[in-house]
């Protein structure tokens, strides 16, 4: 059994025609499938264009969040609810071509592999400036954590459910797929593809919800930034020692210093500084652990067509 799980927010011009494409490529794999729609808390009419395919097409699961949980959560509750050996994940944008799904499958059934994932091999259409960020931060991720994450990953994959199992286990509440995906390990062959727009909506990712995503994943997934901090704070006291020092002999041999206004507030504002950029990356991770602790749920189910469903998870 294939199992499809799809994120939704706002698409309910792309979600029409993502299905009609989808559908023709599974129905030419011949093998029973569900296809697991999640509607993030859309304000458009998404649920309303899910609620009139599933009673078109049987196959076809909705779950409804009482409010946007994000994407990540929208990911999670579709692992938490497939069925099937084999599990993908797609966006409804058809940025993630449906017709990859038929060699994913066959690439998997030889059993070398535990997943297929998509990358890109091209940015084109995204703003130069953006596309350099993104570059950037797969460089970083990957030397700072234990992450593999490829440049260009998408989250559009194969799995079968030994992986998916694996994911669920993970069950923190700040996620960031991309970093579990590579840490979980298992063996996963890299398709490449080149990039394709939109067929319908806009984009819900801008440049400042991509930065604080980016945020996310390196806290989530290494530890670089506090020994930083560390470094930071050991590097100014050492400066601190030196500068001491260099008054004391200054005191004994010439007397009492010349007191400098502007190097005295340049010294006070540098190490203040130093202080409160340590202070917000410690500040960062005692809010990722604040969120841990509290034990909230990842996603609230408010309306589904699935029985025998948790919805609160």
């Amino acid at each position: 059994m294939l199992s499809i799980i799809v994120p939704c927010y706002n698409e309910e011009k792309s979600l029409p025609i993502f299905y009609k494409e989808v559908i023709s490529v599974v129905q030419r794999l011949n093998r029973n499938y569900e296809l697991i729609l999640v509607n993030d808390g859309s304000k458009d009419n998404t649920l309303s264009v899910m609620r009139d395919l599933s009673v078109q097409d049987t196959h076809v699961i909705y779950l409804s969040f009482a409010r946007n949980f994000g994407k990540e959560a929208a990911m999670y509750a579709g692992f938490c609810n497939a069925k099937g050996n084999y599990i993908a994940v797609m966006d409804a944008d058809l940025q993630d071509p449906p017709e990859l799904l038929s060699k994913m499958l066959e690439i998997l059934e030889k059993g070398e592999y535990d997943s297929v994932a998509s990358r890109r091999v091209d940015r084109k259409g995204e703003p130069p400036i953006r596309s350099w960020f993104a570059r950037k931060f797969y460089q970083l991720i990957n030397k700072i954590s234990d992450a593999d994450i490829v440049d260009g990953a998408r989250d559009f994959r194969l799995m079968k459910k030994e992986m998916v199992d694996a994911i669920i286990s993970m069950g923190e509440y700040n996620r960031f797929s991309k970093g579990i995906f590579g840490w979980v390990g298992f063996r996963t062959y890299w398709m490449a593809y080149e990039n394709i727009e939109r067929i319908a909506g806009e984009s819900k990712w801008n440049f400042w919800k991509l930065f604080k995503y980016a945020i996310d994943g390196i806290i989530s997934f290494s530890q670089a930034p506090l020994n930083i901090a560390s470094w930071f704070g050991i590097s100014i006291t050492c400066c601190s020692f030196i500068v001491m020092l260099f008054i004391i002999i200054r005191k004994l041999l010439f007397g009492d210093p010349v007191a400098g206004w502007a190097s005295m507030m340049c010294g006070i504002s540098f190490i203040g500084g130093v202080q409160l950029f340590c202070l917000g990356i410690i500040g960062q991770y005692i809010a990722k652990i604040y969120m841990e602790v509290k034990k909230r749920p990842h996603y609230i189910i408010s309306e589904s067509n699935m029985k025998n469903i948790e919805k609160i998870k």
